[in-house]
């Protein structure tokens, strides 16, 4: 008789087995979100359906899809599938899998595909050792990982692989997996008899931020803490909106990104920005994160109103609103908090001019309505029409004077559309330009 060891390692039962990784994703059919890659015809669902996948990167935010897709693509491929944590292996082990993966091809003639979980976390000397096996074909490697890969992963591996990028799940993506775990009786929580009330839905759905396995984990456990009703245990459990709070351990934002607090919401944000009020523009700044905005769609509005609101009356607000972009885009929620409060504070605070705004917008109402200009002949291109036109003749190199200036024609029929306003850097631009403006009506 077989004795059984006990600390021989027996399949996890699957009722042990968390909400979010009993519901994964079986099949392409089953997998919600990230149409832009994934949708019909596209790239990857070709090759992917075909069987032939070649060595790619998945990146984005947690609980989008990345390591659900690759495990339905082991279920789907003929070659042999190996998974692995960059975070728990090393290059003894990599090794291990490469001379596997050589004999297995020799063989049998079948090849290996390597799913590495967290890819971000090998060094260069782990990467390099890949990298071999990986341009000849032996392995097929699906790296995964939550970080930009242009910033963590060797170029070689980079220029060898495809990298798609998942996005935040979106709200009709996140509703069909929440009704599925409810619905589901097998792997969901169906048996349990849940009411859950319409705002602790929409509590969820905007706490997950996009995050498939948060919404999940959220919904299990508030699900396992309410007390049924009746004595027998099989009555109704009341999933509401205080339930759905503790589960996510959040209060609601009342927020709609499709709705009118979205756009409320936002409206505040740049007033405050433009209205100098710093502690308004922080609250609005949260209240958006909070209830699950895309931190890159606020950083481009910090920009806007860097250049609409403050101009140049501070030129370091742009400079530093546009940093605020990149490095969101690098750093990533939930740090990427402070910098874009960082930047919504500077351009509070800061002078602010809409002189650059006003004087595009009467450039362009004076180009529909006003008279017609034509470009001054010394002001054309000289490169080609010089001789036979006389294009450029005439033209006066400012540098070849004192002060980088000499008085010439650049715009006919001269109207004044930026009017730099008595605010920070702009009052030394004013101060110039009335000099200049001045001796330009003497002329």
């Amino acid at each position: 008789m077989k004795q059984t060891s006990l600390f021989e390692k027996k399949p996890i039962d699957p009722k042990f087995k968390p909400l979010a990784l009993r519901m994964a994703p079986r099949t392409l059919a089953e997998f919600q979100g990230q149409s832009k890659i994934l949708g019909d015809g596209k790239l990857l669902r070709r090759a992917i359906e075909a069987d032939n996948l070649g060595s790619v990167i998945f990146f984005g935010p947690p609980g989008t899809g990345k390591s659900a897709l690759a495990r339905i693509i082991a279920a789907a491929t003929k070659s042999h599938f190996e998974e692995a944590n960059a975070v728990t292996i090393g290059i003894a082990d990599i090794r291990k899998i490469i001379d596997s993966a050589k004999q297995r091809l020799s063989l049998t003639g079948k090849k290996t595909t390597l799913m590495l979980d967290e890819i971000h976390h090998f060094n260069k000397s782990q990467q390099d050792a890949l990298l071999p096996d990986v341009e000849k074909g032996i392995i097929t490697l699906i790296g995964i990982t939550t970080e930009n890969p242009f910033f963590y992963i060797n170029a070689a591996i980079i220029s060898r692989s495809i990298v798609f990028e998942f996005e935040t799940l979106d709200k009709e993506s996140l509703e069909k997996i929440l009704e599925n775990a409810l619905q589901d009786a097998e792997r969901g929580l169906a048996k349990y008899n849940i009411e859950i009330t319409q705002d602790a839905r929409e509590h969820l759905l905007s706490g997950a931020a996009g995050d498939a396995r948060r919404l999940l984990n959220a919904l299990e456990i508030g699900v396992l803490s309410i007390k049924p009703e009746g004595s027998s245990g099989g009555g109704v459990r009341h999933f509401t909106l205080e339930v759905a709070q503790e589960s996510l351990q959040r209060r609601a934002v009342q927020y709609d990104k499709s709705g009118d607090a979205h756009y409320d919401t936002i409206s505040a944000f740049i007033k405050s920005m433009r209205g100098t009020d710093p502690d308004a523009t922080v609250y609005w700044l949260a209240k958006m994160l909070l209830a699950g905005e895309d931190p890159r769609f606020i950083a481009r509005r910090i920009i806007i109103c860097a250049s609409e609101d403050v101009g140049n009356a501070d030129p370091r607000a742009l400079q530093l609103a546009v940093s605020a972009l990149h490095a969101v885009q690098f750093v990533g929620m939930p740090e990427a908090r402070i910098i874009l409060s960082q930047a919504a504070i500077y351009v509070a605070c800061a002078p602010k001019s809409n002189a650059s705004y006003v004087a595009i917008s009467a450039a362009m109402d004076e180009v529909k309505n006003g008279i017609e200009r034509k470009v001054p002949n010394h002001l054309k291109d000289a490169s080609l029409d010089a001789k036979a036109l006389g294009h450029g003749a005439g033209y006066k190199y400012p540098h070849d004077y004192p002060g980088s200036y000499v008085e010439q024609e650049y715009f006919p029929h001269a109207v004044e559309l930026y009017k730099p306003v008595n605010q920070g850097f702009e009052v030394k631009i004013s101060e110039k330009l009335c000099a200049i403006r001045q001796k330009r009506s003497k002329v």
